[in-house]
Parts: C-alpha cells; sequence; structure tokens
C-alpha cells in the first residue's frame, strides 16, 4: 500500500462532561496537529498516490470549518464530548465525503482505498481514526 500524509493544525475550545476528564470539564484550548495519510494500493499513471497539494487544500479547508472555534457552541456536537479520539473520526468522515465528491481529482475519487486521520495533542499523546474509503 502506498500512502502520502499531510499535516495541518488545528485550535479549538471546547469543555468535556464526565469525572473521567478533571479539569478539563471547565473551557480550555486545545491546539492539535492534524495528520491526513491517504493510501492507494497502485500509484496513478504520474507514479503518486495523489497531488500532495490537493491534499493538503482538502485538510485545510476541512480544518478551516473547525479553527477557532468553540465546539461547545457548534449544533451539529451539541450532547457530544469532543474528545481527540471524537474529533479524529470527525474529520475522517468529512475528508473521506470530499474525496468522494472528487476534491482530489475525479479519477482520484474511487482509487484512494484507506484514510487515516491523526490528532497529536502533544509530543507524548495522539488519536486517531483510520477506515477506508469505500
Amino acid at each position: 500500500m502506498f500512502s502520502v500524509t499531510v499535516s495541518h493544525h488545528l485550535m479549538i475550545a471546547h469543555s468535556l462532561v464526565g469525572a473521567v476528564f478533571g479539569p478539563a470539564q471547565q473551557l480550555h484550548g486545545a491546539t492539535f496537529v492534524v495528520e491526513a495519510e491517504l493510501r492507494r494500493e497502485a500509484l496513478d499513471a504520474d507514479g503518486v498516490v495523489c497531488d500532495i497539494g490537493r491534499a493538503l487544500d482538502l485538510l485545510k479547508a476541512v480544518l478551516g470549518g473547525l479553527d477557532y472555534r468553540n465546539l461547545d457552541e457548534l449544533a451539529e456536537f451539541r450532547g457530544r464530548n469532543t474528545t481527540t479520539e471524537f474529533l479524529a473520526g470527525e474529520i475522517h468522515r468529512r475528508v473521506a465525503r470530499r474525496i468522494r465528491e472528487g476534491a482530489l481529482a475525479p479519477t482520484d475519487a474511487s482509487a484512494i482505498h484507506s484514510l487515516r486521520v491523526v490528532l497529536r495533542e502533544n509530543p507524548v499523546a495522539w488519536a486517531g481514526y483510520d477506515a477506508p474509503l469505500g
């Protein structure tokens, strides 16, 4: 399996519900380094997984909808704990949808086999979500 990974960053505010979260139950900020790894079984005619510039633009566009936002105020997340794991899955869902819609290139939509999204909270802790795009 061949892969290309692009990364960008995301700054959010949120609070988490539940005693397990300790002080994170209070409103706080988080900065994540977000990585999106796109995989395919064979390289395209140009010898690449996808255009790296388009992949980075796609990731930036998806993150732009969440960047500098208080996630507690977004109706789509009401009643959800926006944990790092949850956000990895949500970003995966949004990137995958745009790939299927042809954001990388119409011919790449079905060629990308799987996607892994990782959110790095700090140098020693991160979470991710990995799934096929089919």
